[in-house]
């Protein structure tokens, strides 16, 4: 269905512009009837006769035709007045209606705005700034409505403000960020009681201080009875110190709702500890999936360690899968920083689930520069993490996650300088234990990669390649049900003398009712 904008402004305006030009071809035409009618013959012979009596007779015709057309053009000027009337009258009713919904729902709001603060329906305000403080997100209405954001703080190591909580049903508002130099996000609002989604966690402020860290991310908000958690706000990013914690994601639904992500660790540049810790996904109510782990914060360009990723949630009580772990962090690359280890998977439900799988471990980092009258050794890989126990009764455990790769060693730098050792591989994840009556244990996860070994100055000899990680261990099943095969050993790097492969990951044992072990992994 087509539909026709109108508006009675530029209704009027072309009717006014109809007038003058209906008014102006009118004047011409009484002009012109003086000299076109009423023609006398140019002489007395029966053909100028004849010429003066034709144009006299079309003159007279135009001036019919010219009467005519000048009393439609005046009808046509008058509806169009009348319409563009008619549509301001129509609006003007329209406004009164849409005031009196207004009315009406400012009535209804009127008790609960004086006794909680809060509307029956309608969103919370959004909270500003004041002075640099970010102020608390207003609630939303106590039927229906999401709750206001929480406004940002600008002073320096101040929190965010706190995100509004809905009603019955509703979202959470998000969560204010926090200050520079370590101010904590804001946490996420609570979803509706009924249903509705938790909000998210403000992010942490950063930090260029050498005494304060980044700061902590926002708890994502916990839903009610049916809705996902929010996701934890991003740690803060260190530029001199160490980067803030993720923050944990919000508690799904109690009966239906997924646990939100945990938030990513911040990065660091040079902080005495790394990166930060990726926040815990959170968990789910009695059926949903688990939030995934935050990622831990890498250290690009640091001497320091990526944090470590965040633990994956639990899955729901009754049935859900487990969150999968946070990926480590990757170690800085000026000195050889270590990888983070990879977050652990989240159980599954006690009923039935298939449990998260762990979190990969972060690269170690090379060592650039480390090769100056010594060898700088690349940083270690970080170990996986555990896969997630499988549920109670029946389930699959989780797969052990991946280990980091090593970092190359430094390269020599003063005539003679050997080049570094590269890093150890991360050990390979151990997997997840399956459930007690019936399940199959997760594999173990792969190790990783040993560094290659840095390459000599004029004069020094490459550096040894770094030995590959140990494959992590199949899960056990419990009672019925076949172990997890264990995971491969990781490569060695490649140098002067290459490194050693690392070994294989043990098979999970089976279950004692019934049941094989698994397989061990191969030897890398």
């Amino acid at each position: 269905m087509s539909f026709v904008s109108m508006a009675p402004e530029m209704v009027a305006a072309a009717a006014s512009s109809l007038g003058s030009i209906g008014s102006t071809i009118s004047a011409a035409s009484a002009a012109a009837a003086g000299s076109t009618t009423g023609v006398l013959p140019a002489a007395a012979d029966e053909v100028s006769a004849a010429v003066a009596a034709l144009f006299d007779k079309h003159a007279q015709e135009y001036q019919k035709l010219g009467a005519q057309a000048a009393a439609f053009h005046n009808q046509f000027v008058q509806a169009l007045n009348a319409a563009g009337g008619s549509y301001a009258s129509a609006e003007a009713a329209n406004a009164s209606l849409q005031n009196w919904g207004q009315d009406v729902l400012n009535a209804v709001n009127a008790p609960t705005n004086a006794l909680l603060g809060r509307p029956l329906i309608g969103n919370g305000a959004d909270g500003g700034t004041v002075n640099g403080v970010g102020q608390p997100g207003r609630a939303g209405g106590l039927l229906y409505g999401n709750g206001g954001a929480g406004g940002a703080s600008t002073n320096p190591g101040l929190a965010g403000g706190v995100g509004g909580a809905a009603g019955l049903i509703g979202n959470g508002g998000v969560g204010g960020a926090g200050g520079p130099n370590g101010g904590a996000g804001g946490a996420g609002g609570q979803g509706g009681w009924l249903y509705g989604n938790g909000g998210a966690g403000g992010n942490g402020g950063p930090t260029n201080s050498p005494f304060v860290i980044g700061g902590v991310g926002g708890t994502g908000g916990a839903a009610g009875l049916f809705g996902n958690g929010g996701a934890g706000g991003n740690g803060g990013l260190g530029i001199v110190n160490t980067g803030g914690n993720g923050g944990v994601g919000g508690h799904g639904g109690w009966l239906h709702g997924d646990g939100g992500a945990g938030g990513n660790g911040g990065q660091t540049q040079g902080g005495p500890s790394g990166g930060g810790i990726g926040g815990v996904g959170g968990d789910a109510g009695l059926i949903g999936t688990g939030g995934t782990g935050g990622t831990g914060g890498n250290s690009p360009g640091g001497s320091r360690d990526g944090g470590n990723g965040g633990n994956g949630g639990s899955g729901g009580w009754l049935y859900g899968e487990g969150g999968a772990g946070g990926l480590g962090g990757n170690g800085g690359d000026f000195s050889g920083g270590k990888g983070g280890n990879g977050g652990a998977g989240g159980a599954a439900g006690w009923l039935y689930g298939v449990s998260g799988a762990g979190g990969a471990g972060g690269s170690g980092g090379s060592h650039n520069f480390g090769g100056i009258g010594g060898s700088g050794i690349g940083g270690n890989g970080g170990t996986g993490g555990s896969g997630g126990r499988g549920g109670w009764l029946f389930g699959v455990g989780g797969e052990g996650g991946t280990g980091g790769a090593g970092g190359t060693g430094g390269e020599g730098i003063l005539p003679d300088a050997n080049g570094g050792t590269g890093g150890v591989g991360g050990t390979g994840g151990a997997g997840g234990t399956g459930g007690w009556l019936f399940g199959i244990g997760g594999n173990g996860g792969t190790a990783g990669a040993g560094g290659s070994g840095g390459k000599g100055a004029i004069g020094g000899a490459d550096g040894v390649g770094g030995d590959g990680g140990t494959g992590g261990t199949g899960g056990a099943a419990k009672l019925i049900g076949n172990g997890g095969t264990g995971g491969a050993g990781g490569a060695g790097g490649s140098g002067v003398t290459n490194g050693s492969g690392g070994a294989g990951g043990s098979g999970g044992s089976g279950g004692t009712l019934y049941g094989s072990s698994g397989a061990a992994g191969p030897h890398g």
